[in-house]
């Protein structure tokens, strides 16, 4: 009997065993890869009910629908079957690779959670329209539409692409925020302000609609063939009609959340023509005047003038380097400043750039600038033009006279003098030495026993000073938090520094250094901010708003240096101004 009992108690052991290990939680999603513009849906199931369900934080999505929980009992030739789910319905936030984290539940008193579940978020994708998806009257109502002005533009030709939202005259929009931006990775691009901008009458496929338009960018291709235009994604708050009717007849709207993209867009850049293009083209494509003026012909030896060298017109202004003037040596020229007056619109940049160069002469004399050329590709006779400045001569008319061979206009400039050989060349170079044996000396009141015997006595002053002095410095706070911010930013800014003169390096490490200050700065992880959401928490910490529109405007340099000729003034410019922005918000920042 006791053997019976003994056999009992392991079958029930091993049956309860049996069943908790059988116990299923597990999560599941409609698809482990999709648009930004899709939804996701995830459902966490289990075969034996529980309690105290806690879900994911959904990093990376937003929960447009849920918790809908369902419950399903069957039994099958006498098997009971049993199905408890919790689903979610949710929307990326961004592109990129996220994971479904753990979801928990207790079920007969234990804890069982879910294996983590990664997905990917790519670009908006075009979906097939489904008459019985209830989005079904929005997605036919409004549509964002990416127009561009032309397909098949030159190298640095301008295109402008203009997004416009159209809706239809029976469906009314609440808002909308953008949830992916286009990137342009192989475009230079500028973004036109279209605040302001008024609801239009207009047409779409033959039918009448509104429409606003959203966003004007202006591109410049940085590179020929077949060049890709990413979508820009929106998420819509629409208010659709439906079938129902309220008292009076009048049909009642319904509120529906909707992303929409423009579709990508291909265009087809062609390469400027090998045919007559002139060995000093720099890149310049548009339609242009040349010129080299001098604030004055005529001064003083050590006195200055300025030489500008100007291109005006319409094109590329901020794609190509100007030409340097062409000077005698016995001239003293300074490193050019560079100055840009340019307007972006939707027709491209138009307006004037400059190199402004300081020049010193030194000796009495005649001088001459003489021309200088600058070559163009002109989109209208679709050739190449070349411009040439005129000579100007600078006349000295005061000064020392140079006698050297290198004079201005000198007769003997090119006159080679002939070498004179010295038979004892090696004269200087002595072969027999005189060496003396020292003296000895003793080192009881010598100079150097007083020395060591008074300089401690004579430190004690100098120490005492200097201790006062850090004292000073210790109680002065605002002058600490000034050398501690200074002190910061060349910390951040010391890698940058290394690599002034190389474009791409240089703004390479001046963004991580950016990207590295506000880690340390304020406590987060800058890969998932936005410009915008740097910007607000910046202002949170009552940093002075123009200090963080200069903060933003270097990060801004930075993504545009590599389509954007940039000179070592320029890098300089960068850098000194990225070491006073630092420094500012570190001490405004609370």
């Amino acid at each position: 009997m006791k053997h019976i009992k003994n056999i009992l108690l392991f079958v029930f052991v091993l049956s309860a065993t049996v069943a908790t290990a059988q116990v299923k939680f597990e999560a599941k999603v409609s698809k482990k890869k999709l648009g930004i513009n899709e939804r996701l849906r995830v459902d966490f199931q289990m075969d034996k009910d529980g309690d105290n369900f806690n879900p994911p934080s959904f990093n990376g999505f937003t929960v447009v629908g849920g918790p809908n929980q369902s419950v399903s009992n069957s039994w099958i030739n006498g098997v009971r079957t049993y199905k408890k789910t919790y689903s979610y319905f949710l929307a990326p936030k961004s592109r990129g690779k996220f994971t479904i984290g753990q979801a928990s539940i207790e079920i007969e008193g234990e804890i069982y959670k879910t294996t983590p579940v990664k997905v990917e978020i790519t670009a908006a994708i075009d979906k097939p329209k489904d008459p019985n998806d209830p989005s079904y009257i929005a997605s036919n109502n409004i549509h964002l539409v990416a127009e561009v002005s032309n397909t098949s533009p030159y190298l640095n030709e301008a295109i402008t692409v203009v997004y416009k939202l159209y809706v239809a005259p029976t469906t009314g929009v609440d808002n909308w925020r953008e949830i992916d931006i286009p990137r342009y990775d192989d475009f230079w691009s500028q973004n036109i302000d279209t605040k302001g901008q008024r609801v239009e009458s207009g047409t779409y496929k033959g039918e009448d609609y509104r429409y606003l338009v959203l966003r004007k960018t202006v591109l410049y291709p940085q590179r020929t063939g077949k060049l890709n235009i990413e979508p820009l994604s929106l998420n819509v708050s629409v208010q659709v009609p439906t079938n129902r009717r309220d008292i009076f007849g009048g049909r009642l709207m319904s509120r529906v959340n909707r992303t929409v993209s423009a579709g990508n867009r291909t265009i087809n850049v062609k390469p400027l023509p090998e045919e007559g293009k002139p060995a000093d083209f720099s890149g310049a494509v548009g339609d242009f005047s040349f010129k080299v003026t001098t604030s004055k012909t005529e001064l003083d030896a050590t006195e200055s003038l300025q030489a500008k060298v100007e291109v005006r017109g319409k094109g590329n202004l901020k794609l190509f380097n100007l030409p340097k003037i062409k000077l005698p040596s016995s001239l003293e020229v300074y490193e050019p400043e560079h100055k840009e007056n340019i307007s972006t619109t939707s027709r491209g940049m138009q307006g004037s750039i400059s190199d402004s160069y300081t020049i010193v002469p030194q000796y009495k004399g005649k001088y001459p600038l003489t021309g200088v050329s600058f070559s163009y590709f002109d989109l209208k006779s679709e050739t190449y033009k070349r411009l040439t400045s005129d000579d100007i001569i600078i006349n000295v008319l005061n000064g020392p006279t140079n006698t050297s061979s290198q004079a201005a206009g000198g007769s003997n400039a090119n006159v080679k003098q002939a070498v004179v050989s010295n038979t004892n060349q090696f004269a200087f170079i002595k072969t027999q030495t005189d060496l003396v044996a020292p003296q000895n000396a003793y080192f009881f009141k010598s100079t150097l026993f007083w020395s060591l015997l008074l300089g401690p006595f004579l430190a004690i002053p100098l120490v005492v000073l200097v201790r006062r002095k850090k004292a000073m410095r210790d109680a002065d706070i605002s002058g600490n938090r000034i050398r501690k911010a200074d002190k910061l930013a060349r910390k951040y800014l010391k890698g940058a520094k290394r690599e002034l003169g190389k474009k791409e390096a240089f703004y390479e490490a001046l963004e991580k250094a950016l990207h590295n200050y506000l880690k340390a700065k304020l406590q987060i992880e800058t890969s998932d901010l936005s410009k915008d959401k740097i910007q607000s928490l910046l202002l949170e910490r009552n940093v002075d708003a123009q200090v963080v529109n200069d903060f933003i405007a270097i990060f801004e340099n930075c993504e545009l240096a590599r389509y954007t000729p940039i000179t070592n003034v320029t890098m300089q410019a960068d850098y000194d101004k990225a070491a006073k922005t630092i420094s500012l918000i570190d001490k405004q920042a609370r």
